[in-house]
């Protein structure tokens, strides 16, 4: 169970996420998917119940906290930029943990080709040196995944990272994001409300209603009665792909 402001927002939430798959978090506004994903990540601490880590165990108490922080990358919806900056040094401050917080010298060598390596994963190395300012909202959202992938992380996590996205681009970013976190075989969960989307992208669907999950199985799975408990008004729902199920 998880408390957001007093409120129980998650309950009776039992899930194992599958290593080395998409895992696609969807239902209405409120439902509970970014609270779910906070706390994955530790921004939301359970009221109850555990949260349990592949090769750090459960999660229980400071020490094992950070070493999940440590093996976890998120991407926000916000993609948090800072505007000034350039692209690969906005990638770079995925690394900030591996220099001191005071340092004034320069950026070493090698973490500036892994910087630019993770930019050149999202096909944008060639905008490597433009402030974040000037790139598009979709130039945007590659350089947070790649100041996400940065991290050599074993988990991503991602809060609806299209959101800010030209509708017109998200097709051809979610395919990028698929390839991009395939390539380095990652355990992805991602918060999706274009629900064709995560139909195309995910291997496992996640729904939620009132903080219950109310489905979790493969998207070939995820049919017409699926959909309604989880979002209870079909007509309310994002156009399927003409191959969904």
């Amino acid at each position: 169970m998880a408390r957001l402001g007093g409120r129980l927002v998650l309950q009776h939430v039992s899930l194992a996420i599958p290593g080395g798959a998409i895992t696609a978090i969807v239902g209405r506004s409120g439902a509970g998917k970014t609270t779910l994903i906070r706390t994955l990540n530790g921004l939301v601490r359970p009221c109850s119940g555990t949260v349990q880590v592949a090769g750090v165990g459960t999660l229980d108490g400071p020490q094992s906290w950070r070493a999940h922080r440590r093996r976890t990358a998120t991407v926000f919806q916000d993609h948090a930029l800072i505007g000034r900056l350039s692209a690969i040094d906005n990638v770079l401050l995925g690394l900030a943990d591996q220099r001191h917080p005071l340092s004034l010298l320069p950026w070493p060598r090698t973490l500036r080709q892994r910087a630019a390596t993770a930019l050149d994963s999202v096909g944008l190395l060639a905008r490597a040196e433009a402030p974040v300012c000037k790139l598009s909202g979709g130039e945007r959202q590659r350089v947070g995944l790649a100041r996400a992938l940065v991290r050599d992380p074993a988990l991503l996590l991602a809060d609806e990272p299209f959101a800010s996205v030209d509708p017109a681009l998200v097709g051809q970013l979610s395919r990028d994001f698929r390839a991009a976190v395939w390539q380095c075989g990652l355990t992805v969960v991602i918060v999706l409300h274009q629900l064709d989307i995560a139909l195309s992208i995910a291997d496992r669907i996640i729904g939620l209603v009132d903080g219950h999950v109310a489905f979790d199985g493969p998207p070939c799975a995820f049919d017409s009665a699926a959909r309604g408990r989880v979002f209870h008004n079909l007509r309310a729902l994002s156009p399927l792909p003409k191959d969904a199920p």
